[in-house]
């Protein structure tokens, strides 16, 4: 019983290994309230990419950590999004699409014998226009349980302060953020959460952190390559005054064949390919079902590859951009064994026969011995 118990021991601690790192959890600029100070999490993605009409669809499911209950945050993208809601039952759907193979396999027999059971992002030409810089409210909409401010501003500068009216944070950390986009003419999509749920926790400290989780939301935006806005500001500060250094950054990418992740400007990602397969077509309709979008918007030989990052809280020299990988072989996480008892009383039946007719040869042998030679 004891050796069993032992057993069970590593087999639970993985199972609750992957029940926590298959949780669902786009990268962005939190923005508080001034004052308050908000960390990006635990965050899970989904990039969706149509190669034929060169369209990403961007599905985010994120946690953050923070002293406030209410705040904000600001997506880049490089042309105006189109926000709708999605299902979060996609999340659920890819880890289980993902989740390592259970093998079962009999436990190795004792072989003794025994009678017994045992950026290169493209900068758009400046105006020759010298009217005022200003910001453009480009649409204003309620989904997901946010409000969306779609935005187009002239200068980092005029951001901050429709920022600043409007309740965000303007930090100079967000100033620096947000120049190499709107340098660039990306637009900027504003949302406050408007229905996240929080549990204020109290860590050994007495560091107060609210858990956010923030709903599924989808983008939908027109880009020459798929990417994803890695980029943040400055938040070492806010990790050491939240006690916060730890994070996974999970990305489920959709398209038509096995893709790869760089950061752009040589820069190095932490980021890992754990699984990479083609989904059946069961799966592929499932998936789409869930992230509500229609049957054309995948090939029928679309892939699925997930990216694992131990994102780091330091200051990254670009976004990420995916492209297709020149290696076309499957990856899957190494299966979870699961070991069992075969049923044993055939052999052992046979090895006690065996053994109780040398018993009773023997015995016989050594009565005759005892008995002597017959007269």
């Amino acid at each position: 019983m004891l050796r069993l118990r032992l057993w069970m021991l590593p087999l639970a601690g993985a199972l609750f290994f992957l029940a926590n790192v298959f949780l669902p959890v786009e990268a962005c600029c939190p923005a508080p309230p001034p004052g308050q100070v908000v960390l990006n999490a635990d965050q899970t993605i989904v990039v969706h990419w149509d190669k034929a009409s060169k369209t990403e669809h961007f599905i985010r499911k994120a946690t953050f950590k923070s002293d406030s209950s209410s705040f904000g945050f600001l997506i880049p993208s490089p042309s105006q999004p189109e926000l709708n809601e999605s299902g979060a039952e996609a999340f659920p759907l890819l880890a289980k699409i993902t989740a390592p193979e259970v093998e079962r396999r009999a436990r190795p027999r004792d072989l003794s014998l025994g009678c017994g059971c045992g950026s290169n992002m493209p900068l758009a030409a400046k105006s020759a226009e010298d009217s005022r810089p200003e910001v453009r409210v480009l649409e204003e909409k309620f989904v997901a349980g946010f409000k969306a401010s779609v935005l187009e501003a002239d200068t980092a500068g005029v951001l901050l302060e429709w920022l600043k009216e409007n309740g965000f944070d303007f930090s100079a950390e967000v100033k620096a953020w947000a120049e190499p986009y709107v340098e660039a003419k990306w637009k900027i999509t504003a949302l406050k959460v408007a229905g996240a749920t929080a549990e204020p926790k109290t860590e050994p400290g007495d560091v107060t952190r609210n858990d956010v989780e923030a709903p599924a939301l989808r983008m939908s935006f027109k880009t020459e390559v798929p990417l994803f806005p890695y980029r943040e500001p400055d938040s070492a500060k806010a990790s050491e005054k939240l006690k916060w250094n730890r994070r996974l950054l999970r990305i489920y990418f959709v398209g038509e064949q096995r893709y790869l992740g760089e950061l752009e400007n040589k820069g190095t990602w932490t980021g890992k390919t754990a699984y990479a397969n083609a989904l059946t077509a069961e799966q592929r309709a499932e998936v789409l079902k869930q992230i509500k979008l229609p049957e054309t918007a995948a090939p029928a030989s679309a892939w699925l590859t997930e990216f694992e990052d131990p994102w780091p809280y330091a200051k990254a020299p670009g976004d990420l951009r995916f492209k297709p990988s020149d290696d076309t072989s499957v990856v899957k996480r190494p299966p979870i064994i699961e070991y069992y008892d075969a049923p044993r009383w055939p052999i052992d039946a046979a090895v006690c026969a065996i053994g109780l007719a040398m018993a009773v040869g023997v015995i016989l042998m050594v009565k005759r011995w005892l008995k002597g030679p017959a007269a």
